[in-house]
């Protein structure tokens, strides 16, 4: 029978690399929901500073 410290280590070893690819996908998932919210100010951003243009600028009257 083999000594339990021969189990242990590769068991170990499995369990940091298990943990490493949850460490990286938390990573990706933060970095995503950064670039998400990001776009979400800009667009937001974009809306408002165009309607002030339009709130501004004269409406155009259209010529039948």
């Amino acid at each position: 029978m083999l000594p339990a410290r021969l189990l242990i280590i590769p068991l170990t070893l499995l369990f940091s690399g298990c943990s490493v690819i949850a460490v990286a996908d938390a990573a990706v998932s933060v970095a995503a929901t950064t670039v998400k919210v990001g776009a979400t100010v800009i667009e937001t951003t974009v809306d408002v500073a165009a309607a002030g243009v339009r709130a501004v600028l004269p409406k155009e009257e259209k010529k039948d």
